[in-house]
């Protein structure tokens, strides 16, 4: 009988089968002088073998990185059926092929995590805001500006906070969800098609937005401090007290 995801927990008996528990994988974006390995879990070949992907013998194949054989795709269909798992013979992949579909999950949050490293490391933020805020300059216009930042910082808060709460499944994990079952099926849709890289490298996007958000405020502020409102508005007053002198000769 074909087990389902639900059937592949930790105490599940089909985790300590040979073929899996011990497969590994040499990663795909590793250089030559430092090649990292990824295990490949009962439960992370399910999701392969699941919608959304549904990959097939040649795919699975692939991404488990066994060498193409006459009888290669009979051959894995025999050793899935030993573990509970049914790939069907000249079954069609169900979604397009990306980047992203020759990596098995380690990888893939290998990928995300040190593409978070970078945005929280090596993205400009400062000089960022500071060019854009001098495009922005207008005492007139400061306040308007920095309300609209501030809300721009509680949206993406809003978005990041539920990006977080997703508890998709990911290699042995089986996280108890928190989230409604229309949302996280849908979060789990994504996370499935990228094998875990999707939300953790949108919040990490994020972060970098968030760190932007947080320089080009200091900015503002700092504006604020050399153009003080009653500054302007005496600036103004001035003006208009010229002009009426100016009408009065």
């Amino acid at each position: 009988m074909v087990r389902s995801i639900a059937d592949l927990n930790s105490n599940s008996p089909l985790l300590s089968s040979p073929l899996l528990s011990s497969h590994s994988v040499p990663g795909r974006l590793s250089l030559l002088s430092s090649t990292s390995k990824y295990k490949v879990t009962v439960g992370e070949v399910q999701r392969r073998l699941s919608p959304p992907e549904c990959l097939n013998a040649s795919l699975l194949g692939g991404v488990l990185r066994r060498a193409k054989s006459k009888n290669g795709g009979k051959c894995l269909r025999e050793k899935l059926e030993k573990i509970g798992l049914n790939l069907p013979a000249g079954r069609r992949k169900a979604a397009n092929v990306t980047l992203l579909t020759s990596l098995v999950e380690g990888e893939a949050v290998h990928l995300a995590r040190d593409f978070g490293y970078i945005c929280e490391t090596e993205f400009p933020t400062k000089a960022v805001s500071e060019y854009l805020n001098r495009q922005h300059a207008d005492p007139n216009e400061l306040h308007t500006r920095k309300n609209m930042l501030l809300a721009t910082k509680q949206l993406c808060k809003e978005f990041t906070d539920l990006l977080a709460q997703d508890r998709t499944p990911l290699g042995n994990s089986r996280p108890s969800p928190i989230l409604e079952p229309g949302i996280q099926s849908c979060l789990s849709h994504f996370s499935f098609i990228t094998h875990g890289f999707g939300s953790p490298a949108i919040c990490a996007a994020l972060t970098a937005l968030q760190n932007y958000l947080t320089e080009a405020l200091k900015g503002l502020d700092k504006m604020f401090l050399n153009n003080p409102p009653n500054s302007r508005h005496g600036d103004g007053s001035n003006k208009a007290g010229d002009k009426e002198e100016k009408q009065r000769k």
